[in-house]
């Protein structure tokens, strides 16, 4: 391995290290573990945590129990829905208006909204504009946000 990456010895590759620094002798480790036996060991350790699946959590900034459906990986692991950009030449990208289109007359029907935007880049922009409707909408200058927004997307 010492080969693989270009030193000659274990000496040479921490040559760089201060010798007030490095650490003398040998570590304590316990011995390998096999693949499973690893992976039992991590879920025995894993075990040991709380988590929202069981206990109710109050951390908010997206620690919290998340439910995703299966099908959002189906969907996402499309070619064309790699990327949030809207197409702007819709002769080469007939397919994802239309399905843009059709996810958003669903969302309509569903909810009972006028409109709805399928075309989101992040969390946080889409709370940007979220923001920025609700000012147009009712003529205010000020949005109530909640105490449990994450707090990279409240700095937006």
């Amino acid at each position: 391995m010492l080969a693989a990456i270009g030193v000659a010895s274990v000496e040479e590759l921490f040559r760089d290290i201060p010798a007030a620094v490095r650490f003398e002798g040998r570590l304590d480790l316990e011995p390998a573990l096999s693949e499973p036996e690893l992976v039992r060991h991590l879920e025995e350790l894993a075990a040991k945590n709380i988590d929202t699946t069981k206990e109710l959590s109050f951390l908010g900034a997206g620690i919290y129990d998340h439910y995703v459906p299966a099908v959002v990986d189906a969907v996402l692991s499309r070619g064309e829905f790699l990327t949030a950009y809207t197409p702007y030449q819709p002769e080469l990208s007939q397919g994802v208006l239309q399905a843009i289109f059709e996810y958003q007359t669903a969302i309509c029907e569903l909810t009972g909204m006028d409109v709805s935007n399928a075309s989101g880049y992040d969390g946080t922009t889409v709370a940007a504009d979220a923001c920025l409707v609700a000012r147009d909408v009712t003529g205010r200058s000020k949005v109530v946000l909640a105490e449990t927004l994450n707090p990279q997307v409240r700095q937006v």
